[in-house]
């Protein structure tokens, strides 16, 4: 049977949605404001209303069309659903495909500036032999990725069908790379040694071994402890979209500023930002992201993804060739010699000295060398 075709895909999103954003937006029913200062009760109100002011007033969805629209967008169809992806091909004829994978609630968006010297790093100070081929898709339930409307689809059929999209664009040998939920999908793909696979990266690890001995080391004790501050501070969001998503989804429908609060507070919580996102990132980039969520209306699809797949953060074994960066303000820290006991060719292991969960998005420059290094072995 011959696959369904890949597609070129535009974006242009009706004026009528634009106008009923901006209209949502005037007629805000704000709370009051919380009894306490900072970040400790969530978004402080005063930084929301600065953000939704910018929104209102000067944020410019077109730019951020028009910027998708500039990079190669298709859309095909696998096991069902539509997957939307960015394909960028590098002039270099022996550039080496990379699959690009994005997680919760990041976007294709996140790896915007590092496309560029990915595909030609010898016009931005790099060698030409260090190019790759990119495949950026979007998660199924993002973006402009189908929804889907059956349940099963969490990582392990995300990641087969990942193998079908690189299979269906011709790539008979490639790597890939993930972080947050793209760490879960490129683990289940390299678990499933799809013939074709040729290593993976990852910036973010959940790894913990199931017997723990008393004398832990100090790299061991940080990676528990990263984990018990994410379970016992930082997971509430994580344990409602994976319980109740669709709880959850109606508000992210209906209220543009909730849908705000939703990521913006991530984005604070999690990157490597001095205590305020907008040190690390613009207003426009951070509206970016909340814009194609609240437009593609994929707060509730999005969040399905955690109800599908909460339990898929575990150790796995994977023998393939496996290269790990860890950025300091990472929500959960690996120790590496949990990672001995899964991995059997680990081929980069290296700490960097600044960065977050949005590693790709908050220190191109950083992301761009690592993944260089990573991979740079494994080129023919």
């Amino acid at each position: 049977m011959t696959p369904p075709p890949v597609e070129p895909f535009t974006i242009h999103v009706a004026q009528q949605q634009l106008d009923d954003l901006r209209d949502r937006l005037d007629r805000t029913r704000w709370p009051n404001d919380q009894p306490v200062s900072g970040w400790e009760q969530g978004v402080p109100a005063g930084r929301l209303r600065a953000l939704v002011d910018h929104w209102r007033t000067a944020y410019d969805w077109r730019k951020c069309e028009a910027l998708l629209n500039g990079l190669g967008q298709y859309r095909t169809r696998i096991d069902g659903l539509d997957i939307h992806f960015l394909h960028i091909r590098s002039a270099q004829p022996d550039a080496m495909p990379l699959l690009l994978t994005h997680g919760w609630p990041g976007s294709i968006l996140e790896f915007r500036n590092v496309i560029g010297p990915l595909t030609d790093p010898q016009a931005h100070g790099g060698q030409p032999s260090d190019a790759f081929h990119l495949i950026i898709p979007s998660l199924p339930g993002y973006g402009f990725s189908g929804k889907p409307t059956e349940t099963g689809w969490g990582v392990e059929r995300i990641a087969k069908a990942w193998a079908e999209l690189m299979r269906r664009l011709g790539y008979d040998r490639y790597v890939a790379q993930g972080g947050d939920w793209g760490s879960s999908v490129t683990m289940c793909l390299a678990v499933d040694e799809p013939a074709e696979l040729a290593g993976v990266h990852f910036n973010m690890l959940s790894i913990i071994p199931p017997d723990l001995a008393d004398n832990l080391t100090p790299d061991e004790q940080t990676a528990l402890e990263s984990m018990r501050q994410f379970n016992d501070v930082e997971s509430a969001y994580a344990r409602l979209q994976a319980t109740k998503p669709q709880t959850i989804g109606y508000a992210l429908a209906d209220s543009p500023v909730g849908q705000a609060a939703w990521i913006y507070e991530k984005l604070q919580r999690w990157s490597d930002c001095d205590g305020a996102p907008e040190n690390i990132f613009s207003l426009d980039d951070m509206l970016d992201t909340i814009t194609l969520y609240w437009l593609t209306n994929s707060g509730a699809s999005s969040a399905r993804l955690y109800w599908e797949s909460m339990h898929s953060f575990r150790p796995r074994n994977v023998r393939i060739p496996l290269g790990y960066s860890h950025f300091p303000r990472e929500i959960i820290w690996p120790a590496r010699q949990w990672a001995d006991r899964y991995f059997d060719q680990i081929i980069h292991w290296n700490s960097v000295d600044k960065g977050g969960h949005f590693a790709a998005w908050e220190q191109p420059g950083i992301f761009i060398r690592e993944v260089r290094d990573c991979f740079r072995a494994l080129r023919t």
